[in-house]
C-alpha cells in the first residue's frame, strides 16, 4: 500500500514537529513518523526532565542557606517520588506535542522511517510506504559510549532519568554540558560525585572565566575532579563497578555515567539508496535551507551538526516550513546564538570569548566578581561572574558571560541587543534596576582589562 503526502518527516523532535505544523498549517498534507516518542530529546530525556531534576539538587543549597533568613528545616528526599513526578509531566507534554499536530491534520505514525529513494519512504514494522514530494529528515542524535571493555556496566543520560534508586556514587566520564549538569544533579541529592575528564578543565569551548568559575563551583559542592584522565574499562566487584582508568588507578563507584558527547542518528535510515551525503564527521550534509545532496530531501536538527540546541532546531524547522510550502526562501542564521549549561553554578554565553575576540581587533573586557545577594547573610563564598567584551572604546558588544543564579535568563534577554548590534554605549544608556545582578552588566564604567594589538594590558 502506498500513501501520499506532500511532506513526509522523519523524526518527531523539536526541529520536525515544528516543520510538521507549519507545513500542515500551510496547507500541505504531512506524516510524521517516529519510532519512540513524540518530543525527541528535549522533551522526553534531555532538556526538560534535566532541568527538573537540576530543580530538584538545588533545594539543598537553599534548606543551607535558609537558617541565615531565620528558617529552621527538616528535610528529607524520595528519588521515586521525583521521577513519578517528572513521568507524569513528560506523558503530559508528548500528549501536548501530538496534539499540536493532530491539531492542523498531520498524521502520526509510530514506526520507523526508512528511505528507499529520494520521494519514498517505508514504514519498518508495517511494511507501509509512503510517497512524499519532500521529505524532512529530523532524527537528532544518541549519546556516544566509549568502546571500551565493561562499557555496557555504565549507563548514558538516556538512563539516568530512569534509575530505580540512586547509586551511593557516581563517576561521571566527561567534561561538557552533560557531565556538568549531571554532576550537580547527583552531588545535590545526595549521590559521592566525581567528574572524569581527559581534558585540563571543563566546558572546553565556553569563555575561560566560566570554565574556571564552574570547575571551583562543582568542587565546592563537594565533586571531585579528575582531569588529563579517561576510563580504560569497567568491570563489576560485589556490588561496585571497579573503574581502571589511563593513569593506572582503580577505584570503586557505585555507578558510572557517560557524558561523553552525542553521535547523529544516521544509520539504518537508508540515507546511502536516497543519495544523501554525509560530512566527514558523520553529519547530514546541508545547505543554508537545509536541503541535502537529494534535492527532494532536507534536514533539519541535531542530525545535521551545525548547532545542537533544541531553539536551533526549532527555528531550523520552522525555517525550511517557509521555505518548502509558504514560498519565502529562509536561512536560519547560526552565528549568534545563546547557550546555557544548567549545573550549580548556571553559565550561560552569548558571543565570542575573550580568546576569540582578542583576535578580532582592539577589544575592553569588563568583569565583576561578587556574592550573590542570597548567600550574603550567610558563610557561603561563591562568587557569581557577568562578564562583558566590546570593540574597544565603547563599541559593539562582542560577547557575555555569566556565571551564577539566573545566568540563563540574564543571557536570553542579552541576545535580543546583541543581535541588534548594540554597543557598549547602547549597554550603557539602560538604567539599572537594582538590586540585582543582570544590573552589573549596565553599569560597567572601566574596562577590568583591554587588548591592543592582540596584547593584553
Amino acid at each position: 500500500m502506498t500513501d501520499k503526502f506532500d511532506l513526509v518527516v522523519i523524526g518527531g523532535g523539536s526541529g520536525g514537529v515544528r516543520a510538521a505544523r507549519l507545513a500542515a498549517g500551510y496547507g500541505a498534507k504531512v506524516a510524521v513518523i517516529e519510532e519512540y516518542r513524540v518530543g525527541g530529546t528535549c522533551v522526553i530525556r534531555g532538556c526538560v526532565p534535566k532541568k527538573l531534576f537540576v530543580y530538584a539538587s538545588r533545594f539543598a543549597d537553599m534548606f543551607d542557606v535558609a537558617a541565615s533568613f531565620g528558617w529552621s528545616v527538616e528535610a528529607g528526599f524520595d528519588w521515586p517520588t521525583l521521577v513519578a513526578n517528572k513521568d507524569k509531566e513528560i506523558a503530559r507534554l508528548e500528549a501536548a506535542y501530538v496534539a499540536a499536530l493532530e491539531k492542523p491534520g498531520a498524521e502520526v505514525i509510530r514506526d520507523r522511517g526508512i528511505l528507499l529513494d529520494g520521494n519514498r519512504v517505508q514504514l519498518a514494522a508495517s511494511g507501509r510506504v509512503l510517497e512524499a514530494g519532500t521529505i524532512l529528515i529530523a532524527t537528532g542524535g544518541h549519546p556516544f559510549i566509549p568502546d571500551i571493555p565493561g562499557a555496557e556496566l555504565g549507563f548514558t543520560s538516556n538512563e539516568a532519568f530512569h534509575l530505580q534508586q540512586l547509586p551511593r556514587s557516581i563517576l561521571i566520564e566527561g567534561g561538557g554540558y552533560i557531565a556538568a549538569e549531571f554532576a550537580t544533579i547527583f552531588a545535590g541529592l545526595g549521590v559521592d560525585t566525581t567528574i572524569v575528564y581527559r581534558g585540563d578543565c571543563v566546558l572546553r569551548g565556553f569563555d575561560e572565566d566560566m570554565r574556571q568559575g564552574m570547575s571551583a563551583g562543582l568542587q565546592a559542592r563537594g565533586i571531585r575532579l579528575i582531569y588529563a584522565t579517561q576510563v580504560r574499562s569497567l568491570r563489576r566487584s560485589g556490588s561496585d563497578i571497579l573503574v581502571s582508568f589511563s593513569d593506572e588507578v582503580e577505584a570503586p563507584f557505585g555507578a558510572v555515567m557517560f557524558a561523553t558527547g552525542r553521535r547523529p542518528n544516521v544509520e539504518g535510515y537508508g540515507l546511502e539508496a536516497a543519495g544523501v551525503d554525509l560530512t566527514e564527521d558523520g553529519f547530514i550534509a546541508v545547505d543554508k535551507y537545509s536541503r541535502t545532496s537529494n534535492p527532494s530531501i532536507y534536514a533539519v536538527g541535531d542530525v545535521t551538526g551545525r548547532s545542537a540546541l533544541t531553539p536551533v532546531a526549532i527555528r531550523e524547522g520552522a525555517a525550511f516550513a517557509e521555505t518548502v510550502f509558504n514560498n519565502n526562501p529562509t536561512a536560519v542564521d547560526h552565528s549568534l546564538i545563546g547557550t546555557a549549561v544548567f549545573a550549580e553554578p548556571e553559565v550561560a554565553s552569548i558571543g565570542l570569548t575573550e580568546a576569540e575576540a582578542a583576535t578580532h581587533g582592539d577589544i575592553d573586557v569588563y568583569i565583576a566578581r561578587f556574592r550573590p545577594m542570597i548567600n550574603t547573610l550567610s558563610d557561603r563564598s561563591e562568587r557569581m561572574v557577568t562578564k562583558l567584551i566590546t570593540a574597544a572604546g565603547g563599541g559593539r558588544v562582542m560577547g557575555c558571560h555569566v556565571l551564577g543564579p539566573g545566568a540563563a535568563e540574564i543571557i536570553q534577554l542579552v541576545t535580543v541587543p546583541m543581535t541588534m548590534g548594540a554597543t557598549k554605549a547602547d549597554f550603557d544608556r539602560a538604567v539599572a534596576m537594582h538590586p540585582t545582578a543582570a544590573e552589573e552588566l549596565v553599569t560597567f564604567r572601566a574596562p577590568t582589562h583591554r587588548y591592543r594589538g592582540g596584547v593584553k594590558l
